[in-house]
């Protein structure tokens, strides 16, 4: 970024976006102003409102880090520090997978279940594998209002992921009761509805993962296993002894594993209904214990 002429945030963003343009980011423009307003320590809108001024130094070689590890691959999320999730903002770190938009959707299917509840219900839910906790703490903070309790229930392998999980909860004033498990293991139940966003990646798929997905996030909360399928597996072979009758399981799933998944589903379910995403592919599985 070597130039007599001044670096005012208009030159260093159109700068940046035709450097992130080069490295193949399609969201460059986009990249680019979330990494300077954060080393700028300001919201992205005052961006526009400081085209002409000139940051200082230090603040000009924090970007300039960012932009270098971008440039590399390292996520915008990990580099800010966090994530935009159903219009609340979660911390991440490289403990925890980064949450997709895809995952709204478990979300959406999650609350519309809730609301079928009769009014002062009393509901218990737990969430398996929640990573930075953006499914349950959303979940937590967006309950129905008719409902007359909800107790969320969140677990983990990774004591690393509970801790960020923990902490976005407390950020977001909601109780979750975290518990450090494989799966449903260790905690004993019965709920009314259990979601999950599992590893469902083939070791195939992993392998022909971007660069920026498989050399940053965690394998653990990506890989499956040789097809796919192993950890869904394993959760749905749990959840039959986990949920109370006519209990709801919410998975979250790759559309090209979907036919394999309702294949497995057994005659412990009934209602098994693949919902589609918003490009028409298969992406939540739900089913009722019967």
């Amino acid at each position: 970024m070597a130039s007599t002429e001044a670096w005012t945030v208009k030159r260093l963003l159109e700068w940046t976006t035709d450097f992130f343009k080069q490295k193949g980011i399609e969201s460059a423009r986009l990249e680019a102003e979330i990494l300077l307003a954060a080393a700028l320590k300001i919201k992205r809108i005052e961006l526009y409102t400081n085209f002409d001024a000139e940051p200082a130094e230090d603040k000009r070689s924090v970007f300039r880090d960012f932009v270098k590890r971008r440039g590399t691959g390292e996520p915008v999320a990990y580099l800010v520090g966090f994530k935009e999730f159903y219009s609340l903002t979660f911390k991440v770190d490289r403990n925890v997978l980064i949450p997709r938009p895809e995952t709204e959707q478990l979300v959406l299917e999650a609350i519309d279940i809730l609301k079928s509840f009769p009014k002062g219900s009393t509901v218990t839910v737990c969430d398996v594998g929640t990573g930075s906790g953006a499914v349950a703490v959303t979940l937590a903070k967006h309950q129905p209002k008719p409902l007359g309790n909800l107790t969320v229930h969140a677990v983990d392998l990774s004591r690393k992921a509970i801790a960020v999980a923990e902490e976005n909860a407390k950020t977001h004033g909601v109780d979750v009761r975290f518990v450090e498990s494989d799966l449903l293991t260790a905690v004993s139940g019965p709920f009314d509805m259990i979601v999950s966003n599992p590893p469902y990646v083939s070791a195939t798929e992993y392998e022909a993962l971007p660069n920026d997905v498989k050399n940053f996030e965690p394998k653990l909360a990506l890989l499956a296993g040789p097809v796919g399928t192993e950890v869904i597996e394993r959760l749905v072979a749990q959840a039959t002894a986990k949920l109370n009758p006519a209990g709801r399981l919410l998975l979250e799933i790759s559309p090209m594993i979907a036919d394999r998944v309702l294949a497995f589903m057994g005659s412990d379910w009934s209602d098994v209904l693949p919902c589609n995403d918003l490009a028409g592919r298969p992406r939540i599985i739900s089913a009722t214990k019967k």
